[in-house]
């Protein structure tokens, strides 16, 4: 997968999920909020650049998995990874990935501002 490929795959994906809003928060970064939360951040930084929220599980099991999947590139690294392209990522990867970071956000959310429920939401 090319940072390119990477780049589109995960703003689909991103921008599918119900209260999603693409945006920029500052020069050359680019974001995905849900309610106004960050679950997506993306940049060109020697090449693209994929930041995505995950369980500290989860950090610890993908950076050890995933060549190309490092700890948050600027972010709290317990809290997030970062995606550059590679040959060990795939689209169902990706995407469950980008799935995975908007409902951690979610389940933070106060109940009524939920756009969806992260306990039977399809994770696929």
């Amino acid at each position: 997968m090319t940072g390119e490929e990477l780049y589109r795959l995960v703003l689909d994906r991103a921008l599918e999920l119900p209260g999603s809003v693409a945006g920029r928060f500052s020069d050359g970064w680019e974001d995905v909020r849900v309610c106004g939360k960050w679950f997506v951040l993306t940049t060109n930084h020697d090449g693209r650049l994929v930041n995505l929220k995950a369980t500290p599980d989860d950090v610890l099991e993908l950076t050890h998995a995933y060549p190309s999947i490092t700890p948050g590139y600027h972010m709290n690294k317990r809290h997030w990874v970062s995606l550059r392209a590679g040959d060990d990522l795939d689209d169902a990867l990706v995407g469950r990935l980008v799935t995975e970071s908007y409902l951690l956000v979610v389940s933070k959310l106060p109940r009524r501002l939920r756009p969806v429920d992260p306990a039977s939401f399809p994770r696929g």
